[in-house]
């Protein structure tokens, strides 16, 4: 019996931490379990959460992908100059989609073929992607937006945010994909052990260029809804979020030795940073002690993680 709880505990650890995280919180700032707080915390989550659904893939097999921050900044900047210039809000999603994917495919390609590090592989691309939105906006902003572009990021439906909706449908997709596809059994197969998939006939080159397609793609569909939130495509956008999104998905259980993780932990701990964010800043503690903060709970986390292997 003793033994049960203790795997129920070890299994669910990111969720109970959540949950442990809110009663504290609320215990010291009442204003944080208000519907109006909580679709806040929802709304500020959608980012990262959305980021880090797209890295969980690319963790799972044992890579890295430091280059989201910059490609949410130059798919942001595509879409804005896009439905500026045309108005065509579709056109755009499309556009930002086509290139977050496009840059994902560039990396997982000299990733898997190239048999180079991920980790500098996406270092480099990261530079070169950020240089790439200076070098498209000329240093600006690209602002003025249209209303119907806007929307996607502020607009509610049923009382509903949409970034909060637009979570709820990749969430979906991705734990789809990962748990009733062949594909998901072959990522988790590839972050266990490469040798062994290759041997067993997998095409772990395609599998492994395939998870930075994802990341890419949900990279940008993050770009729309940060520069649509804001009304505005800044160069400096994105600028850090790769940390959020791997802590989201270390927090969330997924080892980053690959092999080992669910996309619904990771949302679970894109939750725990979003609440932490949300209950320092109700309790007006200053942005330097928040990062002090967020840094040790994911220390923390990582200690665990790896004391339960």
């Amino acid at each position: 019996m003793k033994k049960d709880t203790k795997s129920i505990l070890l299994k669910y650890k990111s969720l109970l931490g959540l949950i442990l995280l809110c009663l504290i919180i609320s215990l010291i700032t009442p204003r944080f379990l208000t519907v109006t707080n909580i679709m806040n915390v929802l709304t500020q989550v959608s980012v990262n959460a959305i980021l880090a659904i797209g890295m969980s893939f690319v963790i799972l097999t044992g890579g890295i992908d430091l280059s989201v921050g910059s490609t949410l900044a130059i798919t942001g900047a595509i879409a804005a100059s896009l439905v500026k210039s045309s108005g065509n809000v579709l056109l755009s999603l499309l556009a930002a989609l086509v290139i977050g994917a496009l840059i994902g495919l560039f990396n997982g390609i000299i990733v898997a073929k190239g048999r180079l590090q991920a980790f500098i592989v996406t270092l480099a691309t990261m530079t070169i992607f950020r240089g790439v939105t200076y070098v498209f906006t000329d240093g600006t902003p690209i602002s003025t937006l249209p209303d119907n572009f806007m929307a996607i990021g502020n607009k509610k439906l049923g009382g509903i945010p949409m970034p909060v909706l637009i979570i709820v449908i990749v969430l979906i997709i991705a734990w789809y994909l990962l748990s009733q596809t062949r594909y998901g059994r072959y990522v988790y197969a590839l972050g266990g052990n490469e040798d062994s998939a290759r041997l067993s006939g997998i095409n772990t080159d395609r599998i492994k260029t395939m998870v930075y397609v994802i990341c890419g793609a949900t990279a940008a569909l993050s770009g729309v809804i940060v520069t649509s939130r804001v009304g505005s495509a800044s160069p400096n956008a994105g600028s850090g979020f790769e940390l959020d999104a791997i802590a989201a998905v270390v927090l969330g259980g997924t080892s980053l030795t690959g092999g080992e993780g669910t996309v619904t932990g990771t949302m679970v701990g894109a939750m725990i940073i979003g609440v932490l964010n949300n209950g320092l800043n109700l309790m007006n503690v200053s942005p330097y002690y928040q990062l002090i903060v967020k840094g040790f709970v994911i220390l923390l986390a990582i200690l665990l993680d790896k004391k339960n292997k």
